[in-house]
């Protein structure tokens, strides 16, 4: 293993989280260590036993056809505890004033009022709906989980890319990353203080709670899957089991009386709060689309009667448009009288004129991105764009500009990982989840590290290739700051 880290090669400019020229940055020294004492042979049989219990579990997606081990790379992510500190303030900042946003949104909206965000940002948004307009949640809380996106720019500084507050996935891959990583390098994980994931399903179950109807004393809980064929199922059947919920799907609920009721075995139970799984267009035939099979009639009427809580709340979806996201550093000052903590990646609105005209000039410099787009789709990296490709985008900018922003390319920064038997460096993101009980915004330590497997790509997400890794929160200082006689354990 020690021959794969002398080949190493970081890809500049991108800043590259393990090593700094030859030497391993403080947070890296004991895995790195414990990395260069395990053979190749050794490195690749734990590889093979770790995707096979991938499989066993079920921990898999979808290529073709194809059932595939998820691809989670043997080497963690560690991230040093002062920089996780200066995360878990920003995403909480970040949510707090989210929440404020969305509660003004649909209700008075003083923020348009005082020129913060035009209204027409939001009435023209795909996920603007006025079906969500007087369903106050019962404890004020919209957001009950969120997935905020950062990526590390070439200085080493993390940047929010995008918000996720809709349906946020991925926060399985943490729980079952960090379990596979456990089996397959016991001897690093004994090395570090490491701050634990497990405990996500008792934070997500108690903030569920906190969000029942008033004068529901033990509220019941489902989690609302599209079903099987989703490609997130195995994420709410491991959310439903681990929390002791029930899972179901729209064929499952029906509502009466404004009341939301489940089929059992035993008859029709009520149901408080709703955990969905499910993009809002699904959700009601009745309000959304007509044809969707996936809902349940009458599910807005009984949240806006204050009968049943869903969580997260419908019309989320506005906070997730890319150009509501320019904004964001705005809205923070505007709500909480603070500057971010975590800054934006620097982006121009395709809609204002004179930023247009720049990124028209400048098409094969910059990355463009769709407002409503996920997953990756349709996004434009100019550099790896041909000329063809770059004029059918410029038509579309100009077709519908409000439809785009642009961003400069951002090298996201690299982590080594093992692919072919060897040690390459591949660009990652992170997507820290939080969970909202309506006195706390909780962040996981750890996150969602997504890791673009192909050399130089840029998309990490799993649509496109992508695969994870475990991320380590350190729970105490960084090796340099402490005695060699510390004693160490996991947290």
């Amino acid at each position: 293993m020690s021959q794969m880290f002398d080949a190493y090669e970081t890809r500049d400019p991108a800043y590259d989280e393990m090593f700094v020229g030859s030497e391993l940055r403080p947070p890296y020294q004991r895995l790195g260590d414990s990395l260069r004492r395990l053979s190749a042979s050794e490195l690749i049989s734990r590889v093979e036993a770790m995707q096979a219990s991938y499989l066993d579990q079920g921990v898999t997606f979808d290529i073709g056809g194809e059932e595939r081990a998820f691809p989670l790379d043997i080497v963690p992510r560690v991230i040093e505890r002062d920089a996780w500190a200066t995360i878990d303030k920003g995403v909480q900042q970040r949510v707090k004033a989210l929440e404020l946003f969305l509660a003004d949104v649909y209700d008075e909206g003083k923020v348009f009022e005082d020129g913060v965000i035009p209204r027409e940002v939001i009435t023209t948004s795909s996920h603007y709906h006025r079906a969500a307009a007087g369903v106050h949640p019962p404890n004020g809380v919209r957001i009950q989980v969120s997935g905020i996106d950062l990526v590390r720019d070439n200085a080493g500084e993390f940047r929010v890319l995008e918000d996720n507050v809709r349906v946020p996935s991925g926060v399985s891959y943490v729980m079952t990353n960090r379990r596979a990583i456990s089996a397959a390098l016991p001897e690093a994980i004994a090395e570090h203080r490491i701050r634990p994931v497990a405990n996500y399903p008792q934070r997500l179950l108690a903030a569920l709670r906190a969000a029942a109807p008033a004068g529901v004393a033990d509220p019941t809980v489902v989690v609302l899957t599209p079903g099987v064929y989703n490609g997130a199922y195995f994420e709410h059947a491991l959310l439903a089991r681990t929390m002791g919920v029930e899972l179901v799907e729209g064929r499952d609920l029906v509502c009466r009386n404004g009341q939301v009721l489940m089929r059992t075995t035993k008859g029709l139970a009520p149901v408080h709060v709703i955990y969905r799984r499910i993009d809002d267009e699904f959700l009601d035939p009745v309000h959304f689309r007509p044809d969707s099979m996936l809902g349940c009639v009458g599910l807005i009427d009984a949240a806006r009667m204050g009968n049943v809580t869903l969580a997260n709340a419908v019309g989320n979806g506005v906070a997730d448009d890319k150009l509501v996201y320019t904004y964001m550093p705005d809205i923070i000052r505007y709500y909480l009288a603070e500057d971010p903590i975590i800054k934006n990646v620097d982006t121009w609105r395709m809609g204002d004129a004179s930023s247009r005209e720049e990124v028209l000039d400048r098409l094969d410099e910059l990355v463009l991105k769709p407002v409503d787009g996920s997953g990756g789709k349709g996004i434009v990296i100019g550099p790896a764009a041909s000329a063809r490709e770059l004029e059918v985008l410029r038509g579309k900018i100009l077709e519908d500009p409000r439809s785009w922003i642009a961003q400069p390319v951002v090298q996201l920064s690299t982590v080594p990982t093992f692919i072919d038997e060897q040690l390459g460096a591949r660009h990652v993101d992170l997507r820290p989840f939080a969970v909202n009980d309506g006195d706390k915004v909780w962040v996981l330590p750890g996150g969602l590290t997504r890791v673009a497997l192909a050399e130089g790509e840029l998309i990490v997400n799993s649509s496109r290739g992508g695969g994870s890794k475990d991320t380590w929160v350190l729970a105490g200082p960084t090796p340099q700051s402490q005695s060699s006689g510390q004693s160490q354990g996991v947290a």
